[in-house]
């Protein structure tokens, strides 16, 4: 008579998870928090967040007041020089600064306001309302978004910071409409959903705390990838003179240096500080994103080669039943193996 014996892993997954992997669980994501990328997005943007807040009061000088200082390097008096009219440098790029993150963050939201509206209802209610709505979505996706930018804004009356943010976010939310909708379409049939409709759930209700929660990875990359366009896109119509160049941006900075010859006049610290924060500023954005998108993807998540022991080391010993316990409760896929074991004779 021959007896197979079993191994204890191949019970875990029917076993329930003790409150040591729960907390595992926790301190697995509260490490994900730390990656470097999230950490370095966020200390770029607070650090040009607090210069738009802050740097006004530091920075007294009055941006557009004119001096005999003209075109002067960086020095102690200037620390970023002067322009061809003897305007401070830092003081337009502080100011210039408010203008720009406002304009980004108001055009961001409303655009991913709009997606949410757009991708959630489309993909859930299906029939003629999805049709409509995704023939609008692909019709603002084929349309080259810098030529209708131009016209639009060019057709303005008002070209302050208003009409920019809204001529932005009319153009930047059928990306995230797309992709919302995609994901809205996998999840509206699966068995929570079912069981929602079938208790009585609103429409709306079940679109904003049964969908929407699990969407929050998409709806973030939505917003911060708008926001970056925004960024880009104000100061491109700002350096082509469609926006209101009598207010300070970073793209009105650039705007009066080519009008003004610096980089024919050698100045470059009128034009590189400008398109260097703009292109910082796109960086930490951009990096908040891959972070997130790595903390909220599990595939994405990086993972430690095993070390393999050195000549003459014992090798590592198997991981015990509550480290796998663990492994099933961290997300990660774990496929118990029943091991065969030693066979006896009776």
């Amino acid at each position: 008579m021959a007896l197979i014996a079993g191994s204890d892993e191949s019970r875990v997954a029917d076993t329930p998870p003790p409150s040591s992997a729960r907390s595992g669980h926790k301190r697995s994501r509260f490490n994900a928090l730390r990656s470097w990328k999230v950490i370095a997005g966020l200390v770029i943007v607070g650090f040009f967040v607090l210069m738009a807040i802050v740097g006004p009061y530091l920075v007294k000088a009055n941006p557009s007041a004119m001096s005999l200082a003209i075109l002067l390097p960086p020095s102690s008096a200037h620390w970023l020089g002067t322009t061809q009219e003897g305007q401070d440098v830092l003081a337009q790029l502080v100011d210039g600064s408010r203008s720009t993150l406002i304009v980004a963050a108001l055009a961001a939201s409303i655009a991913t306001v709009v997606s949410i509206i757009v991708g959630l209802a489309g993909g859930y209610l299906g029939g003629v309302s999805d049709e409509l709505l995704s023939v609008l979505s692909n019709i603002f996706l084929v349309i080259p978004t810098l030529p209708l930018v131009i016209v639009l804004a060019g057709y303005l009356p008002n070209r302050g910071d208003l009409s920019v943010t809204l001529v932005i976010a009319l153009t930047g939310w059928a990306w995230g409409a797309r992709v919302m909708r995609a994901q809205t379409l996998s999840i509206r049939k699966r068995d929570y959903i079912e069981a929602a409709r079938a208790t009585g759930e609103g429409t709306w209700r079940i679109l904003l705390w049964e969908i929407l929660p699990n969407e929050l990875a998409i709806v973030t990359a939505s917003f911060l990838f708008t926001a970056i366009f925004a960024i880009l896109t104000a100061a491109g119509l700002a350096f082509l003179g469609l926006a209101n160049v009598s207010e300070w941006s970073w793209g009105t900075m650039l705007y009066w240096a080519q009008n003004d010859s610096a980089l024919q006049a050698g100045a470059w610290w009128w034009f590189v500080p400008p398109g260097l924060c703009i292109a910082l500023v796109g960086t930490g954005l951009a990096l908040l994103n891959f972070g997130f998108d790595e903390m909220t993807n599990p595939r994405l998540r990086s993972v430690r080669p095993v070390k393999r022991p050195k000549r003459g080391q014992p090798p590592t010993p198997a991981a015990p039943v509550e480290t796998l316990r663990a492994a099933v409760t961290d997300g990660s896929r774990f496929t118990p193996v029943r091991h065969a074991g030693s066979v006896e004779e009776g």
